[in-house]
């Protein structure tokens, strides 16, 4: 259906795509994967018409075509479905799904009965029970994805390329949205199929392409094609877990008795029930939990970005008194939050800004910061965490989100915390990422700081966590630690009664 042949990019004169080819075919789910960096947004903007590469050929359906915008490659039958969804949460569901195509009556007026009705069709054919006159704001996050595959599905697209389609998706959600997907397969669509899960990849899709710095190290069946072998084509080496260097200064010994902080009786009506944890010295602790059960705002109130209405943090054992952002970053506590480009990166401001900009109130001498001291500090975290960008100088918000993800860690990490909360930080990142980050994780620890490593992913637990603390709606329902912590126990104490 389209072939891409010898496609070419570059971005300030760094190749993000070097002779690539791709061929998607009728009747199949094609994976594209790969590293952070590795020209897979850049290959979805290229085929959704967002920007034109600078060599190369594009042929569908069997002619030659130049994508001169979104809307061009919308007329031809190729719509892209980006991780956000691409949709309007104020409008409504059916405004929504008939964005730009709305029905019309007399004098060229919208007929919302009529568009009312087809939205309703639309949405009983997918699954989907919910009166199409309500806000898509209302809708949760596998809902929305599903309003988009429709809108898609209903434009008569031949091309569906969905990026990062269930990165925030429950397990019962992705059901359903493969499940809209098989459907696409059989009315004899193609599926481009952005993920960063292996998982969803064995699931869902017919053959994969692999990316890895710009170029296709591989393309063909998922049929034979055993994870190890796919680990080692994303990683570009023998599958295996390198160490980190370490990366905040002297080691602070073994781990302590006592909690370095302590989080005691934590309550916010209708988010936290009495929530209490101790972080210690060189250790890792788990947080778990659905989606929905206090996580991300257990970390919120430990880093004072969230009020409690009862409850307290304590610091080496003494009362913190009253608790702020700002006293918490005084105290050493980092948080990197779950929603990294919301409340994390500020994407207009340079790599170079982004890690500086806690640091800097410490840096800076008489109101004034050295720029050749600043220089060093980012030179430093960039080269230890490995941060992919053209230079220092790049818009933060151009870069993958992986990138992004150690941009914030290094924003922390430079301002030698003892504390560190991690809320999901390997969501959406590729799978080299993770195992760096599991390394860096050991390294942390081993430097002395105290983590909460919060993830809903519960391998990710057991892997990296010295104990593990379960939440279910806003209370703890399971304390583990050592041996205790495996996947069958944090099931078994989600599941719990």
């Amino acid at each position: 259906m389209l072939q891409a042949a010898g496609i070419c990019k570059s971005f300030q004169g760094a190749p993000a795509l070097d002779h690539v080819t791709l061929a998607l075919r009728a009747g199949e789910v094609h994976a594209l994967v790969g590293g952070n960096g590795a020209g897979k947004s850049t290959l979805v903007k290229v085929l959704s018409g967002v920007c034109r590469p600078d060599a190369g050929r594009l042929r569908y359906l069997g002619e030659e075509i130049a994508l001169s915008s979104p809307t061009e490659a919308a007329r031809l039958g190729i719509a892209t479905i980006h991780q956000d969804a691409g949709l309007v949460p104020t409008m409504s569901i059916a405004a929504n799904l008939f964005l730009g195509r709305e029905p019309r009556g007399r004098f060229g007026l919208i007929d919302f009965a009529a568009m009312h009705a087809r939205a309703a069709e639309l949405l009983s054919s997918y699954g989907l029970r919910a009166d199409p006159r309500r806000p898509l704001g209302s809708l949760g996050d596998g809902a929305r994805q599903l309003v988009a595959l429709a809108r898609a599905a209903s434009a008569d697209a031949r091309l569906v390329v969905m990026d990062e389609p269930a990165s925030a998706l429950e397990r019962d959600e992705l059901d359903v949205l493969f499940g809209a997907i098989s459907r696409l397969r059989d009315e004899g669509r193609a599926v481009l199929y952005v993920t960063h899960r292996l998982d969803e990849l064995y699931e869902i899709c017919d053959r994969v392409t692999v990316l890895r710095e710009g170029r296709v190290v591989h393309t063909g069946p998922l049929t034979g094609l055993d994870r190890r072998r796919l680990v080692s084509l994303l990683l570009g080496r023998p599958f295996h877990a390198e160490g980190a260097d370490a990366v905040t200064g002297e080691p602070a010994g073994p781990p302590a008795d006592e909690p370095l902080l302590e989080a005691r009786g934590l309550t916010r009506r209708h988010v936290l029930r009495d929530v209490s944890l101790a972080l210690r010295t060189g250790e890792v602790v788990g947080l778990g939990g659905l989606r929905g059960a206090g996580r991300s705002e257990t970390a919120k109130a430990i880093a004072g970005a969230l009020r409690v209405d009862a409850g307290q943090v304590t610091i080496a054992g003494a009362p913190a008194g009253k608790w702020s952002i700002r006293n918490a970053i005084r105290a050493g506590v980092g948080l990197v939050p779950e929603n990294r480009r919301v409340e994390g990166i500020v994407p207009t401001l340079s790599v170079r800004d982004n890690i500086a900009l806690a640091a800097l109130p410490r840096l800076s001498r008489a109101g004034i910061v050295s720029d050749a001291h600043l220089d060093r500090i980012v030179a430093t975290f960039m080269r230890r965490l490995g941060i992919q960008a053209v230079s220092p100088r790049q818009a933060a918000g151009e870069l993958s989100g992986g990138n992004q993800q150690k941009v914030l860690l290094a924003r922390w990490l430079a301002m030698h915390p003892k504390v560190l909360l991690l809320d999901e930080p390997s969501r959406g990142v590729d799978i080299a990422t993770k195992l760096a980050m599991r390394s860096l994780l050991d390294d942390l620890a081993v430097d002395g700081l105290a983590i909460l490593l919060i993830s809903s992913d519960v391998s990710e637990l057991v892997e990296n966590c010295d104990s593990v603390v379960v939440l279910r709606d806003g209370a703890v329902v399971g304390e583990l630690a050592g041996p205790e912590v495996s996947e069958d126990r944090i099931m078994g104490a989600l599941a719990a009664s």
